[in-house]
């Protein structure tokens, strides 16, 4: 809907992890030095840890997009709760091994060929994991014990492993990862966004889809937005797609404080920060690098939803002018109140009342279908 409106050529504040989006902030920029300096040794493990949303699937989805397939395979997994025979089970999974008989020693045997295969080929190899946070002790302890797998004095597979903060502690504190903390090359927390980043930020992604300056965003949105967010990136999109949504609906052609209170406030009822990490994405098939998430429009829920937010704003405008004459009605009269022109005047607010919760709820609808690909639940 807004994308129509504001004359955009997709949705720039999407939630999923798109490398065609990816803004270089400062703690980005260090996570991919460290990346850098991680995959030039070629062996061990690279850590990056964050808040949920901070953008560890963006930055994976953009190192992804300058690797070479030639030079080197990449096997990805988003984990649920693994235990050791399972995780590797997944390894193989994940760059394509199919086991027969699934016990375990198999599958040990055809990642080591696998491995082997890929060397001599000169490629290396690469296993990203991300949910880390989700691995069992057991689960760590397999990935370590595939880094051991070497040709001659050249080892054969290196992991990247993404996390929430709670697997970084675990990492430092638990007697049991001794060993795979010795072999950590590399590590980094991503922070959030600084104040001073929003803007440019917010800049990057609508110019991405062709904003020409429509809508104008007020300076003080860009701090307040800041404190609201707290500079997590998932949460900066999501209220920038209901500021958009809420600026079509209403016709705006600038952005303003007092929207941003507006939305605020309506997330703040609809608890719209869940605190609880993204379900697992499916299983990665054999290859190179996943293929950068394309932009899906949603036009069903325009055409359906579109008619219905037009039509409760026209009647919600024709009431306001009712209203309007009915007071203009007794300004002009000179005299006390009617009884009868207090009971329309309660009847027109009533109805104003109405509609507003009306729209409110075409609103929302509109906003869940956008943000989760999934229709509206309708009651019977």
């Amino acid at each position: 809907m807004f994308d129509d409106f504001y004359g955009l050529s997709g949705r720039p504040f999407q939630l999923t992890p798109d490398p065609n989006f990816y803004f270089e902030s400062a703690t980005h920029r260090k996570a991919l030095s460290y990346l850098g300096y991680g995959m030039a040794q070629g062996e061990g493990f690279i850590v990056i840890t964050g808040e949920i949303g901070s953008g560890k699937s963006t930055l994976v989805a953009h190192l992804m997009k300058k690797i070479d397939p030639e030079q080197m395979t990449v096997g990805q997994i988003v984990t649920s709760a693994l235990d050791g025979e399972e995780m590797v089970h997944v390894a193989a999974q994940c760059f394509g091994l199919d086991i027969e008989g699934h016990d375990k020693a198999t599958a040990l045997g055809a990642i080591e060929s696998f491995l082997h295969d890929e060397a001599r080929a000169g490629r290396r190899c690469l296993l990203v994991v991300d949910e880390s946070q989700n691995l069992s002790i057991e689960a760590l302890e397999e990935l370590r014990m595939l880094s051991n797998f070497q040709l001659g004095a050249h080892p054969l597979l290196q992991t990247l492993l993404l996390g929430q903060p709670e697997f970084r502690d675990v990492l430092q504190t638990s007697g049991e990862l001794e060993q795979l903390r010795q072999r950590v090359i590399a590590t980094h927390h991503l922070g959030p966004i600084e104040a001073g980043e929003i803007e440019p930020y917010i800049r990057h992604r609508l110019e991405c889809v062709g904003w020409d300056g429509n809508p104008a965003i007020d300076q003080r949105v860009f701090a307040e937005l800041h404190q609201a967010t707290g500079g997590i990136p998932r949460r900066v999109n999501q209220v920038m797609t209901r500021l958009l949504l809420l600026g079509a609906v209403e016709q705006r052609s600038r952005i303003d404080s007092a929207m941003l209170s507006s939305v605020l406030k309506e997330m703040e009822g609809d608890n719209a920060f869940p605190e609880a990490a993204p379900q697992p994405l499916p299983k990665v098939e054999r290859g190179p690098a996943p293929a950068p998430i394309k932009h899906q429009a949603v036009p069903a829920a325009q055409q359906l939803l579109q008619p219905s937010v037009d039509q409760l704003l026209a009647e919600r405008d024709a009431q306001i002018a009712e209203l309007q004459q009915a007071v203009v009605e007794v300004a002009n009269s000179g005299d006390a109140m009617s009884p009868d022109v207090a009971v329309r005047l309660a009847e027109i607010e009533r109805r104003l009342d109405e509609q507003e919760r009306a729209v409110r709820s075409t609103l929302t609808m509109m906003i869940e279908w956008i943000e989760t690909g999934k229709p509206p639940r309708v009651a019977a």
